[in-house]
């Protein structure tokens, strides 16, 4: 059977991010998240987790696309 979710110390690896800045994600709504186990602890769903990085595409390619954007304010 194949994985269904994540421990946070994993999705912080797979985002080469902190786990004290994948537990913020978790806390500001921004990944979805699940409590189990007598001690509370976080799991994400590989799915919830692979949809979080599809928003992070779309919001990164709107600020590019965007007139007046960093980005293109940097390469003139």
């Amino acid at each position: 059977m194949a994985r269904r979710f994540m421990a946070l110390s994993d999705v912080a690896e797979t985002l080469d991010i902190s786990a004290s800045q994948a537990y913020a994600l978790v806390r500001s709504g921004e990944l979805p998240a699940i409590k189990v186990g007598g001690r509370g602890q976080w799991r994400v769903e590989l799915d919830e987790l692979e949809r979080y990085i599809q928003r992070q595409y779309a919001a990164t390619r709107a600020m590019v696309e965007s007139p007046g954007s960093p980005a293109e304010t940097t390469e003139a």
